[in-house]
């Protein structure tokens, strides 16, 4: 049950992908071939593979992060903070270096959740897949294969939503504006990340952007346990 979560036990997270490469041209040909493959699937009827690439970012075989945004709330006496600290790079084993390394100091001797919106169905194969590809290991708490779903401590501010209505999506900037919440998206959506990456060479708007949709979603599940908000004033970015 949601009220039996201690806010102190979950790692609130979200994650900010692009293509892989600038350009279509700039994949190998197998690799070209197999977009024009997949992306066959999803794109228009007049949509050429090279037109839809600019939505690669999507797909964890043809795109990479370039942030990661965490946050964890602690109590002070009566009051809630809420620290946020983002891992970003150009350099996606970097950055994946990092996050793992904080991730597993985390796990030590403690038992978590991870909470992100549509986490189960995005950030979370995204992060376990670009995890792989790049050589790295897999934290346990990212690692499903052989676990019971009770035993799976991921949540999903998207999936708490539906109570039981598989069919049905509601985008965080939607929650976050019938639950009076500030909205994430007052700067930059979703859909421009990959032209300010690659076009405007901004990565540090996008970490801005990042860390919002995280503080959003903490926002949101304090919603859910019908808790007060965080004040302004009481949320720390960490400097990388």
């Amino acid at each position: 049950m949601l009220s039996e979560i201690e806010l102190r036990d979950v790692l609130f997270l979200d994650i900010e992908t692009v293509p892989e490469k600038k350009s279509f041209n700039e994949l190998s040909e197998t690799l070209q071939a197999l977009w024009d493959k997949k992306s066959s699937y999803f794109r228009n009827e007049d949509e050429t593979a090279e037109e839809a690439y600019g939505r690669a970012g999507i797909y964890a075989e043809f795109g990479k992060i370039v942030c990661i945004s965490v946050g964890i709330i602690d109590r002070i006496k009566q009051n809630m903070t809420l620290r946020v600290k983002s891992f970003f790079n150009s350099d996606e084993k970097i950055l994946l270096i990092d996050f793992t390394s904080m991730l597993n100091k985390y796990l030590a001797n403690k038992t978590i959740y991870l909470c992100a919106h549509n986490g189960k169905e995005f950030d979370f194969p995204y992060l376990s897949r670009r995890i792989l590809i790049n050589g790295l290991e897999l934290p346990f708490i990212l690692d499903n294969a052989g676990k019971k779903p009770w035993e799976i401590r991921h949540l999903d501010t998207m999936e708490l939503w539906k109570f039981g209505d598989f069919k049905h999506y509601t985008s965080l900037e939607l929650l976050t504006t019938i639950f009076n919440i500030p909205s994430p998206k007052n700067d930059m959506d979703g859909s421009m990340v990959a032209k300010v990456y690659w076009e405007d060479n901004n990565l540090q708007r996008i970490v801005e952007y990042c860390q919002r949709d995280v503080q959003a979603i903490v926002q949101l599940f304090l919603r859910y346990k019908g808790l007060k908000l965080i004040g302004q004033e009481n949320i720390e970015v960490i400097a990388h």
